[in-house]
Order: structure tokens, then sequence, then C-alpha cells
């Protein structure tokens, strides 16, 4: 009776485990998701948009059409550039939610560590430079979207970290409860 007991103990605890891994996974590749989605807005506003990008109207005042009268070839530049980074951030989108879905759903510690690492790197370097003040921006519309996924994000990887384990799951003998 207590070997069962101890069984039933196990299965409870991988079931809490595996339902965080789950949950956290979800949200990890929601976030992906949400990544992707603000490189595609990113990507759009450079064809459609008004402004720069998002909650960029001006550069101190300068529009986007201002700057192409006095010098095509910077605008083209800029362009240039917000396609190259709306570029990095729907593959960094890809990848994370690649990883979350079918990495980390799965218990991998890998898959798990991989995702950190990708959004913290593109975040750790995009990130510090909009807090040097050097072109005014609407901080809500500008940065409010990816601070959100990020925030969902992070909440993922915590609620998956404790299920992901560094090698892959076997199934167990089902009815064997000698030892």
């Amino acid at each position: 009776m207590g070997m069962n007991r101890a069984t039933a103990n196990r299965h409870e605890a991988d079931h809490e485990l595996g339902r965080g891994v789950q949950t956290g996974s979800l949200l990890m590749a929601l976030a992906g998701v949400a990544f992707v989605g603000y490189g595609v807005v990113f990507l759009a506003r450079t064809f459609f948009g008004s402004g720069f990008e998002l909650g960029v109207a001006t550069l101190n005042g300068v529009t986007p059409a201002e700057l192409n009268a006095v010098d095509p070839a910077v605008m083209h530049y800029i362009n240039h550039l917000h396609v190259a980074t709306s570029a990095f951030i729907i593959a960094t989108g890809i990848a994370v939610t690649a990883l979350a879905w079918y990495g980390v759903r799965n218990g991998l510690l890998w898959a798990w560590a991989t995702a950190i690492v990708a959004a913290v790197v593109g975040l750790a370097i995009a990130l510090p430079m909009h807090y040097a003040d050097l072109f005014a921006h609407n901080w809500m519309t500008h940065l409010g979207p990816i601070y959100l996924a990020t925030v969902v994000f992070v909440a993922g990887a915590v609620l998956a970290y404790p299920g992901v384990r560094s090698e892959p799951r076997t199934a167990e003998p089902s009815g064997n409860t000698e030892a």
C-alpha cells in the first residue's frame, strides 16, 4: 500500500510539473507570436505608415516626407534598416515560438534555455538605446507592445522551468508497481 501511495504522489507531482510546462510553453509561444506581430507592424509601417515606426511620428519635428524631400538616400537607408530590423524581430519571434511549442512543451531544457537566450539577447541589445533620449517617441506605443510580450514570455518561462529536464522524457512501463 505504501508503494501505491508513493506512486500516486509521484504521478501527482509529475502532473503539476506537466501543467506548468504546458501553460508556460503556451505563454512563451504566445509571446513569440507577439514578437512576430510587432515585427510585421514594424515592416508594414515602413511601406504604409505615416511615421518612422510605432510611436515615432517625426524625428525632431521632421516627417518622413520632409526628410525624403531633403535627402531621399537617407530615407531609403532608414527604410532599409527598418526592413532589416523587422526581419530579425520576426525571425526571433518564429524561433522563440517554435522552441516553446515543440521543445519547452516537451520538457526539453535546451529548448527552454535557447528560447531565453534568443529573447534576452535581442532585448538586451535593442532596449537600452531607447533610454538615451536621442529622439522623441511615444513610450507607450513604441515600447508598450514589446514590454507586454516580454512580461508574458517571462511568466511562461518561470512557469515552465520546474518541469523542463536536461534529458528527453521516456515512458515508464505501465502497471509495474513492484520493485
